[in-house]
Parts: C-alpha cells; structure tokens; sequence
C-alpha cells in the first residue's frame, strides 16, 4: 500500500518537474521593459515574461511601426511594443481605415479603448493625446447616420480618465487619402505642469490642480 501511495505521490509531482513549453516560429523579439518582452509571429504580437512564460497570448491589435522614427516620442517613434507604467500601446482602424490607439495593462486587458489618434507614452501616470470624438447628429433625407467629428488635445490618466480638455483641433482630415497623423498639442511636464501649444504663438507652460 505503501508503495502504490509513493508512487502515486511520484505521477502528481511529475508534471511539475517538466520543463516549460518552448516558444517556436518567433519572428522578432523586442527587448524587455518593465519584466516583459513582446514576441512576434507574423503580424501578432505576445509577450513572454523573464522565464520565458508566455504571459499574453498573440494578438493582432498591439501596436508596432517597423519604419518608426525612434528620435521621436509619438506613435511615430514606436518601434516595438512595450510597457511603459504598466501600459502598452493597442490599435483598431475606425474611419476609412485609419488608426486610433488605446492602452492595455500587463494582463493583455483592454484598460483604455482605442480613441487617439496621436498619444505620448506614460509619465508618472498622466499623458496627453489627440482625442478622436464621433457623436451621432442625426439622419439625413436617405435615412443614413450623420456624425460630427470632434479633435481635442487632452490629458487624461493611467486609468483614461480624461483630467483636461485643451484645445479643440481642426482641419483634421478623416479620409484615408488626405489624411496626416496630427502632432499632439499638448505635453504633460511634470506633476501639475504642462505645454500648451498655440497657432502663431508657441508653447506656453501652463499649471494645473489634478486630482491626487
């Protein structure tokens, strides 16, 4: 009896002492920030942790530029998706294909949709971004949808909470073939502390009281 309960013990603990699943096919690996490291296979991005543990699955909507200009801090500059403060950049395309961008957090979950067409990494927990709003007006004689389309530079926390709207933008085209990503109007500097950047006048430095 004795000898059946150790071997039993001996079958249970036996998956335990098998090494973990290797990753294979990878096509790129980007280097590891925050204790995470995005793996690619194909156009799908995952992330494995510093065992080497796949700990988000492959997915098509992490954001990733292969011709990123990394001199720069926008969307522009990103070459591989990374976390910065516990989020990383996640994308769909809205109107006429064009993308908007939003956070997911170090589980792989959503943390803030997609709705910028331009954002800065985090710092210290706040950033500013080009907020993409659509609102529905009503319905023409054909009985189709009519949207207003509305841009602001805003900032808004690690949560998406949206702490300051700025400056509304225009002459933001949303059609694919005219369409430029705009430049972010607004940067956050330091606790309670940002630039403003106005037509004609350049950046001016401007205190806030945000929520603690």
């Amino acid at each position: 009896m004795r000898t059946k309960l150790l071997l039993l013990t001996f079958l249970l603990m036996l998956p335990l002492a098998l090494p973990s699943q290797e990753l294979k096919g990878i096509d790129e690996i980007a280097p590891f920030s925050e204790g995470l490291a995005a793996v690619r296979q194909g156009e799908k991005w995952g992330f494995i942790d510093e065992n080497g543990t796949l700990v988000i699955d492959f997915r098509n909507d992490v954001y990733w530029n292969n011709d990123a200009d990394t001199s720069k801090s926008d969307i522009s500059g990103v070459r591989y998706p990374m976390f910065q403060e516990g989020r990383c950049l996640i994308t769909k395309n809205v109107e006429d294909g064009i993308a908007v961008y939003g956070f997911m957090d170090t589980k792989g979950k959503t943390i803030i949709e997609p709705q910028f067409l331009n954002v800065f990494p985090f710092k210290n927990g706040y950033t500013t971004g080009v907020l993409f709003d659509k609102a529905l007006k009503g319905k023409n004689e054909f009985k189709l949808d009519i949207y207003e389309f509305k841009f602001f530079d805003v900032l808004l926390d690690a949560s998406g909470e949206i702490d300051e709207y700025f400056e509304r933008r225009h002459n933001i085209l949303m059609t694919k073939k005219r369409y430029q990503v705009p430049t972010i109007g607004a940067k956050y500097l330091a606790e309670n502390l940002v630039a403003i950047y106005g037509k004609n006048q350049g950046w001016e430095i401007r205190k806030l009281a945000l929520k603690n």
